[in-house]
């Protein structure tokens, strides 16, 4: 990864729509180069995908969960691996301190988060989990810019 590399990110993260051409013109290269770069950076999975930023809200998710899990016998990896695959869980973070796992999630309503956090409880080697409810979301965006 060199600057070109990184102005080419940056970009992408910004506008994943913005095709090779425009960015070319855009970074005042050729379009082959720009072509070349992304290829390079997919392969090497430093670009593994591209997606639409939504407002989850406006298609029902009105409630982000943020949910510290606490393991029992040095099970982390298999239930994060398994938290993982929870279609409305946006992270799965191994951390320090005295929570072993941050989870990220969102729900349509208390129900469904209630049914969610129940479910975790259920997943073996989960100790404890303490669930915090989002008020209110100042920023929500992972890009880098």
């Amino acid at each position: 990864m060199d600057q070109t590399d990184e102005r080419i990110l940056k970009n992408l993260m910004m506008d994943g729509r913005l095709s090779a051409r425009q960015l070319a013109l855009k970074l005042g290269m050729s379009t082959v180069t720009i072509l070349t770069r992304i290829k390079k950076m997919e392969k090497a999975k430093i670009i593994y995908g591209y997606a639409a930023l939504i407002d989850h809200e406006k298609i029902g998710y009105s409630l982000t969960a943020i949910i510290e899990i606490i393991a029992k016998n040095d099970k982390i990896v298999s239930i994060e691996d398994e938290i993982a695959k929870f279609e409305n869980v946006c992270g799965v973070y191994d951390i320090t301190g005295s929570t072993d796992t941050i989870v990220i999630a969102k729900f349509k309503g208390r129900s469904e988060l209630s049914t969610f956090v129940k479910s975790l409880a259920s997943i073996s080697n989960v100790e404890n989990t303490i669930t915090h409810v989002v008020l209110n979301t100042t920023k929500e965006d992972f890009r880098l810019s």
